[in-house]
C-alpha cells in the first residue's frame, strides 16, 4: 500500500486496520491499543507554504510504513492521522486540538512553520501530550524548555544565525559581516546567536538590518548594507524577501559573498527565476542541514526510498522537494523513543526517554541530541556554493556556540 495525502481524515498504516481491539490499553493511555499506536502527523500540505511541508510529511510517512513492514514497535503498528495546517497558526492549533481531543492520538509529530508551531505551545502543555516537531525550528516553543515539546530536527533558528557567522568567519575569512534578518521574534532568535557567535572571535562585527517579512522594496536596507562595506552578507529571511535582496544586490553591483539561510531555499529553481537568473548568484552560498548533497552516496538510501514509495510523484519535476529528507529524523526519533519506552509505552515513559537522547540519523549534519535543558535537536549546518546551476559542497560542518541560559 502506497501513501497519499489525506486531509482531515485518519490514515491507517497498520495491517490490522483501525486497531479497535485492546480497549483496556486505550483506556489507560490515549492512542494505544494492543496492536496500534496512533500518531498525529501535520504540516502545510496546501497553500503558499506547501513546499515547506508536503514532501516532509511524505518522508515521515514512508519511514513509519517501513517500520510497520518490519513488524512495528514492540508488536504494535503505527497508525497515522494526518492534518493540513497551511502554515497558519490558527489552522495548526485547530488541527492539534482535533488530533488530541477527537482522534485521541498518543503523541504529535508535525509542524513546518515556526510561528504556527509556537502558537500551539500553551495547548500542548495543558494537554500534556508529547509533541515532536517536523522541520519547524520552533524556537519560541523550545525556549524556555517545555517538558512536552521537542524540535529543531532540521536546525533551530538560534543555531541558524550562529552557524552562518561561524561559516563566514572560518571559511570566508570575514571580519565585517552584513546581516539582514526579519524584524520579528523569528529574526530575533537567529540574531541573538549570530551576535553571540561574533563575540567568540576577535575583531568580528555585525552590521544589522532588520526588515519586515512582507517587505516589497528592499532598496533602503540594501543601500545601508552597502554603505557599511562588509566582507560578506548573511541573509536569514524567508524565500521571498531573500530573492528581493539578492536581486537588488546584483542591480547595485554587489560582488561580495552572499550566504542564504536554509529557511530561504525551499525551491532553488524558483530562487534562480526570482533573482533574474544565474548572474545574480556568482558569489553565492546556501546553508543546508543535511549530511550531504542528494548525489552523495550516504544520502542515496533516502532518495531511493522516496522513489520506492512515491514512484509517480518522484517522476514529476520538482520532486522530491528540497526539504524532503527533513521528515526522516523526527520520525526516526519518535520510533526510537517509543522503543526506549518499552513494550507498555506511556506518554511519561516516552518523555523520560527523550530527556537524555542521542541518535545519529545519518540524514542531518549532526546527530539528534536532547538534554533536560535543551530540546533543540541540531546545532550544525553545512554550506554549498551555488551558481544557479551547480552546487558544490564546502568541506566540514559549522556549529553554533549559543546555548540556552535560564533567567535568574
Amino acid at each position: 500500500m502506497k501513501f497519499s495525502i489525506v486531509k482531515k481524515a485518519a490514515l491507517c498504516v497498520a495491517v490490522a486496520g483501525l486497531g479497535l481491539a485492546g480497549t483496556s490499553a486505550r483506556a489507560a493511555e490515549p492512542g494505544i491499543t494492543d496492536s496500534t499506536i496512533r500518531i498525529g502527523l501535520f504540516s502545510p500540505l496546501s497553500g503558499s507554504g506547501m513546499a515547506y511541508g508536503f514532501d516532509v510529511v511524505n518522508a515521515a510517512k514512508m519511514y513509519y510504513e517501513k517500520i510497520n513492514k518490519e513488524g512495528g514497535i514492540h508488536g504494535r503498528k503505527i497508525e497515522l492521522v494526518i492534518e493540513d495546517t497551511r502554515c497558519n497558526a490558527n489552522d495548526l492549533v485547530a488541527a492539534v486540538k482535533k488530533l488530541v481531543e477527537q482522534d485521541h492520538v498518543f503523541l504529535l509529530n508535525g509542524g513546518s512553520c515556526s510561528a504556527a508551531v509556537v502558537a500551539a505551545r500553551e495547548y500542548v502543555e495543558r494537554a500534556k501530550v508529547p509533541f515532536l516537531m517536523l522541520n519547524a525550528s520552533g524556537d519560541g516553543a523550545l525556549y524556555p524548555p517545555s517538558r512536552y515539546i521537542y524540535g529543531a530536527f532540521s536546525i533551530s533558528q538560534y543555531a541558524v544565525g550562529g552557524s552562518m557567522v561561524e561559516f563566514a568567519v572560518q571559511h570566508l575569512k570575514a571580519k565585517k559581516i552584513g546581516y539582514i534578518n526579519h524584524d520579528d521574534a523569528y529574526g530575533g532568535w537567529n540574531l541573538t546567536a549570530a551576535e553571540f557567535q561574533a563575540r567568540q572571535h576577535d575583531g568580528v562585527s555585525l552590521s544589522v538590518q532588520s526588515v519586515n517579512p512582507a517587505i516589497n522594496d528592499v532598496t533602503a536596507p540594501m543601500l545601508k548594507v552597502r554603505a557599511a562595506n562588509p566582507d560578506v552578507l548573511l541573509l536569514t529571511t524567508y524565500a521571498r524577501p531573500a530573492a528581493l535582496i539578492i536581486k537588488k544586490a546584483h542591480e547595485l553591483g554587489w560582488n561580495k559573498p552572499i550566504v542564504l539561510a536554509v529557511t530561504g531555499t525551499a525551491d532553488l529553481a524558483q530562487l534562480v527565476e526570482n533573482v533574474g537568473g544565474p548572474a545574480a548568484l556568482k558569489n553565492f552560498y546556501i546553508q543546508d542541514v543535511v549530511a550531504g548533497l542528494p548525489s552523495d552516496p550516504k544520502m542515496k538510501w533516502v532518495y531511493d526510498m522516496y522513489k520506492e514509495y512515491y514512484p509517480d510523484l518522484a517522476a514529476k519535476p520538482g520532486h522530491p522537494q528540497s526539504y524532503m529528507p527533513y521528515g526522516l529524523p523526527p520520525a526516526m526519533t519518535v520510533v526510537q523513543a517509543l522503543k526506549d519506552a518499552g513494550p507498555e509505552p506511556t506518554r511519561e515513559k516516552v518523555l523520560a526517554a527523550l530527556q537524555h537522547f542521542k541518535l545519529d540519523t545519518g540524514v542531518m549534519a549532526s546527530p539528534v541530541e536532547f538534554t533536560p535543558d535543551d530540546h533543540a535537536a541540531q546545532k550544525s549546518a553545512i554550506y554549498l556554493k551555488f551558481d544557479g546551476e551547480h552546487k558544490d559542497l564546502i568541506s566540514g560542518s559549522f556549529k553554533s556556540a549559543w546555548t540556552y541560559k535560564p533567567k535568574q
